[in-house]
């Protein structure tokens, strides 16, 4: 009797086992929406798909339910739209501060508009919830019109994307990533420095591919999604959720490995985790990655019927040695401009024929007929090739130097040194730094029997 009755359950629990992946609990996502997060996803939301970049929203950015004002901004293209909108951000923060100074003095002020924040926190406030709330009020650009040119933008290589992410074996969802990241432009750079579609940084991109004066894979969407899958893959390897592997692509692994050895799990570090790193955009990356793949995932539903951009069918061929870019153009009877659009990694010091396109690089053509042979075309390209690379020249910056006197001095210009040398925009240099002086520029000589190539 015990004997069947175990036989039976046997059977039934493998039944279980069986059915299991099919049913509603099948597999859990490797994206959870923790409840700890809901009000921040729902936030990024409407950032994404409700408020354009001529608004700005004002809120604490703890409680990024509690929104205190939404306010009008300049285009970001038009002039001096910068310093407007800068002053105008200014200023809707302190008004907010203000009020809630008051409400901290005096909880029942009687003044109309400081009424309207205190109910913002509900019943229960006290003086101290005002005081501590005055250092965390927030002012957020909307991303409406961004977010929408990302997903055109997107339809050019999000299937690659995807393919490539698969073939790492990690979720082929963080292909929404670069919505976070770029809005898919692959020729952004922000602030400090990242660029591309990814957004890596000088740093940490030269883990994984090559960055450097002469090419920058940072820029090319194929080589920059093979190093995040590579870089995202490092960190769920060594943080083991996807939550906290995608925060350290914005905070950096150590820094993520110290706070999950402090706090566990993801919730417990979003909700305690106060690193000196740790800020708005960290705490909020995560988040902003749910909100933008609950975004990506159904456009339609924020954005009525889109029409996408369409991926450019490409060739390719590895040179087996330098070469001019003007030779390379003139050769295959190619705009500059079309050369250089569908190869976004070589650098200013190559397109401008100060450094030729170094051997071994992977030249992208357009999908045309007589490119099919990528074993005859190497072979034809040959006769340009150079045998090394232009030496570069350096300078060790004296007392008394400007970036403009020693532009005189090596008969370049400004604009070039700064480039070479990334230099701020007012040209700074200092005493005993190392410059490197850009090449003369390259006289581009038309072939008149080309003088209208292919576009």
């Amino acid at each position: 009797m015990t004997y069947q009755w175990l036989s039976r359950w046997t059977v039934i629990a493998s039944c279980l086992l069986i059915l299991l992946p099919f049913s509603g609990y099948a597999v859990e996502s490797p994206f959870p929406h923790y409840a700890e997060i809901t009000t921040n996803v729902a936030f990024w939301t409407d950032i994404y798909t409700r408020y354009p970049t001529t608004q700005a929203v004002v809120h604490d950015d703890l409680r990024l339910d509690r929104i205190y004002d939404v306010i009008a901004l300049e285009p970001y293209q038009a002039p001096g739209a910068r310093e407007v909108n800068r002053a105008r951000i200014k200023a809707a923060r302190q008004k907010v501060v203000a009020i809630l100074e008051q409400l901290a003095a005096d909880p029942d002020v009687k003044d109309a508009e400081c009424q309207r924040v205190a109910a913002l926190f509900g019943a229960h406030v006290e003086a101290r919830d005002f005081d501590q709330a005055k250092h965390r009020v927030h002012c957020q650009v909307g991303q409406r019109d961004r977010f929408r040119g990302g997903l055109v933008r997107s339809g050019a290589y999000i299937d690659q994307v995807r393919e490539i992410i698969r073939s790492y074996g990690l979720p082929e969802d963080l292909a929404y990533l670069p919505h976070v990241e770029s809005s898919f432009d692959i020729n952004v750079t922000s602030k400090a420095g990242a660029a591309g579609m990814w957004q890596f940084t000088r740093s940490t991109g030269r883990l994984f591919m090559t960055v450097n004066n002469i090419v920058d894979e940072r820029r090319d969407p194929i080589a920059s999604t093979h190093a995040a899958a590579k870089l995202l893959k490092r960190n769920y390897e060594r943080l083991g959720s996807w939550p906290l592997a995608i925060t350290a692509y914005n905070h950096g692994t150590a820094g993520m490995e110290r706070a999950k050895a402090m706090h566990g799990s993801y919730p417990a570090v979003f909700a305690n985790y106060r690193g000196r790193a740790f800020k708005f955009a960290s705490r909020n990356f995560y988040a902003e990655f749910l909100a933008a793949r609950q975004v990506a995932a159904d456009p339609a539903k924020y954005f009525g019927v889109l029409t996408l951009d369409t991926p450019q069918p490409m060739r390719f061929v590895r040179l087996g040695g330098y070469a001019a870019f003007s030779d390379l153009c003139r050769h295959l009877n190619l705009s500059r401009h079309l050369v250089k659009e569908i190869n976004p990694a070589l650098m200013h010091s190559v397109l401008s024929g100060r450094k030729y396109v170094p051997k071994g690089y992977v030249l992208n053509l357009p999908d045309r007929e007589r490119f099919a042979s990528s074993q005859h075309l190497a072979a034809n390209l040959a006769k340009l090739y150079k045998p090394a690379q232009p030496a570069s020249r350096f300078y060790t910056v004296k007392a008394g130097d400007t970036a403009s006197k020693i532009a005189r001095q090596h008969r370049v210009t400004v604009a070039d040194l700064i480039r070479a040398n990334r230099l701020d925009r007012r040209a700074t240099v200092y005493i005993r730094q190392r410059l490197r002086i850009p090449q003369a520029r390259a006289t581009v000589s038309a072939n008149p029997s080309q003088s209208s190539p292919d576009a």
